[in-house]
């Protein structure tokens, strides 16, 4: 079977691939490891990922995007033509049509980047939509219907929040914050009040394992092991998840002030749908515990959890896909 159009959630932390047919394709990080000695690309997603904090000098292992978007073109055009021809297979002759999620605050500049880097990786047309419509569509959300619905969906690199009525986007912000940097604040945190120096891929297990959003009175508790700054051997402590909630507190009440800013921009019609219809959330961040709890807390509209959150944005990607005309409003760019 040959494969035409392919779906992409580029993101900063993990690129999902969906294939209208057969479903999820691919989900590995957006992590490439390059050789120095000869600049040659030596591996990407899974495997990069492990290099992550154990590689030689001769090695680098970067992710090619930050906060969403590219920061390093050449790699990150590597990277994507890695995933299509993993998608299409070793016998794909044709071009496939290629459809890439992209934050809601891109610029044009590199909205191009992304376009090109699509096309020269070996697509034969590339269209962009923003990622809170394509979570909308993949969370199940009526978006073409006369009412308003609030989607936040929390990425590796950004929180994206908007309102959707009638298939386009009425109000939305988007904050440059998300699973990575609360990884850096777990790491920042564990450095000043244990002395204990880890790594991201340490801090990414910790939240993942206890980190919750609001505190609890029966904690979670978990050993941590790192390098001791004062005598520079291996140590290990334990950590609780309301430390872990500490940590995370300026994140995460950037991502809930995106919310707010959203809120107060919304047409009253549109805040009493929300009201009654309540706040979804999608994309990695979702999995965070009570991060649900925390946001219908402080905004006093309820929130809840899409189904298989990870995969809104790359199931969404298929079905516009399969449904181009449908929602060809919704198309940023083509080519």
């Amino acid at each position: 079977m040959f494969v035409k159009k392919i779906g992409i959630d580029l993101g900063t932390t993990n690129t999902l691939v969906f294939v209208p047919g057969k479903g999820l394709v691919i989900n590995e990080p957006s992590v490439v490891a390059i050789s120095i000695l000869d600049n040659k690309i030596i591996a990407v997603g899974n495997y990069a990922k492990e290099m992550l904090g154990r590689a030689p000098d001769s090695i680098v292992v970067s992710r090619p995007l930050r906060d969403g978007v590219i920061a390093d073109y050449r790699i990150t055009e590597a990277m994507l033509k890695y995933f299509i021809n993993k998608a299409v297979g070793r016998f794909g002759f044709y071009k496939p049509e290629i459809l890439v999620s992209v934050p809601a605050g891109i610029t044009s500049t590199e909205r191009r980047a992304v376009i090109e880097a699509t096309i020269n990786a070996g697509a034969k047309a590339a269209y962009l939509v923003k990622e809170p419509v394509l979570a909308a569509i993949g969370a199940k959300v009526p978006i073409n219907s006369p009412v308003g619905n609030l989607i936040l969906n929390i990425g590796g690199g950004t929180s994206d929040v908007a309102v959707i009525s009638l298939g386009g986007i009425v109000s939305w912000d988007s904050a440059r914050v998300g699973g990575n940097k609360i990884d850096q604040a777990i790491v920042e945190y564990v450095k000043k009040k244990h002395g204990l120096a880890i790594g991201e891929r340490t801090a990414e297990l910790i939240k993942i394992a206890i980190a919750n959003a609001v505190k609890q009175t029966n904690e979670e508790k978990i050993n941590v092991r790192g390098r001791d700054l004062t005598t520079g051997y291996p140590k290990t402590i334990e950590l609780s998840s309301n430390e872990i909630t500490e940590a995370m507190q300026e994140q995460l009440r950037e991502i809930v002030q995106t919310v707010k800013n959203v809120l107060q921009e919304t047409p009253p019609e549109l805040c009493s749908d929300i009201m009654d219809r309540g706040i979804v959330i999608s994309g990695g961040g979702a999995l965070l515990k009570n991060i649900d709890v925390l946001i219908t807390r402080i905004t006093g509209v309820a929130a809840r959890i899409a189904d298989d959150p990870l995969l809104c944005v790359a199931k969404g990607t298929g079905i516009v896909l399969d449904n181009l005309e449908v929602y060809k409003k919704n198309i940023l760019a083509k080519r």
